[in-house]
């Protein structure tokens, strides 16, 4: 029987932890199902090594941004630059941005800045956003409320552990909420239940490998193939089966990342 498909909505393959079996690693991918994947910038001067990336492997996308523990430490991205990027076939996302206040809170207010370009960026493109948010929900919450008030725009909540509260936002808003491995942790009931309390179609499944690897390779390097182990446990966590859980979140991912599936469906022709 073979493995169902996936997409590994959130990694880097850029990093080093790959650097000398990038190819084992995409093929161990496709092995356990995983036949796309997102591979994200965190500094907009990476773009062309994870652009390279993407075009040496057919169902590899990436998206880019400024991640927010690197915004002070950075050129602040402008929003031209951004659009400017995304005019490439393979460029399916705006960021990993947001705000992440557990190591770098002094750079708050430089973080804000730089969330509310990647938003506009997000909205003149028609592509979605990606964030990334750690001890930031109330301002997190607020900043994604009032930039949308201003104009919609899509959003995933990569690698989602935050409380209800931001969750419900997200929701509210027709955000995406993105299933990583610490979902499969023990300890993680409580986010399980955010994930089960939301609407089945507002649901991704992701790595953010080389991070956060599900058991049992928990504290391991983690790698796109291990998504597999993801989509099963919180499948499990449903109630549901395997199969219906990735056909789900894959109709989510070609819902949100549009542009991929377009990309996909035309090298499939």
């Amino acid at each position: 029987m073979s493995a169902p498909r996936l997409v590994d909505s959130h990694c880097h393959l850029d990093f080093p932890d790959f650097a000398d079996e990038l190819p084992a690693v995409v093929a161990r991918a496709a092995a356990a199902g995983v036949t796309r994947m997102v591979t994200i910038c965190t500094r907009l001067r990476e773009e062309p090594r994870i652009r390279a990336i993407a075009e040496r492997f057919d169902g590899v996308f990436y998206a880019v941004g400024t991640h927010p523990m690197n915004a002070a430490a950075e050129p602040m991205a402008t929003v031209d630059e951004l659009v400017a990027l995304a005019r490439h076939p393979k460029f399916v996302g705006i960021g990993e941005s947001g705000l992440d206040y557990h190591y770098t809170a002094e750079s708050a207010a430089t973080q804000q800045e730089s969330l509310r370009i990647h938003i506009e960026a997000a909205r003149r493109t028609g592509l979605p956003l990606i964030i990334h948010a750690r001890d930031a929900d109330e301002d997190m919450a607020r900043i994604l409320s009032e930039e949308h008030r201003a104009g919609a725009y899509a959003c995933v909540m990569h690698c989602f552990s935050s409380g209800a509260s931001l969750a419900q936002t997200a929701l509210d808003l027709g955000f995406y909420l993105s299933v990583s491995g610490i979902a499969a942790f023990p300890k993680s009931g409580a986010l399980r239940e955010i994930f089960a309390a939301a609407p089945i179609d507002r649901l991704l499944v992701e790595t953010d490998a080389p991070y956060l690897a599900p058991p049992p390779y928990r504290g391991k390097r983690n790698e796109p193939a291990y998504v597999a182990r993801t989509a099963a446990a919180m499948a499990e966590h449903l109630g549901i089966e395997l199969d219906r859980f990735a056909a789900r979140t894959n109709a989510n991912f070609d819902r949100l990342f549009t542009k991929a599936a377009r990309t996909g469906e035309e090298a499939a022709a």
